[in-house]
């Protein structure tokens, strides 16, 4: 299983880290996220693809824009 760090942009509040947390947490092959939004970060334990991360991020709202 792998660990990555991921930039997410748009997360402004306690209620977008949740939504975005939820987004990833719905991905085949995500074990573990942690959602730091004082640092506009998600840590994500899996093996989902980046595509399929940014993917369910973007339909809620945000932007996964890459390694942190």
């Amino acid at each position: 299983m792998s660990t990555q760090t991921y930039r997410i942009t748009g997360m402004t509040c306690g209620g977008c880290a949740r939504h975005a947390e939820k987004a990833l947490r719905s991905v085949a092959g995500v074990a573990v996220v942690t959602i730091d939004l004082a640092q506009g970060t998600a840590t994500v334990e899996g093996e989902a693809s980046q595509e399929a991360l940014a993917a369910s991020v973007a339909a809620a709202g945000y932007q996964l824009v890459g390694p942190a």
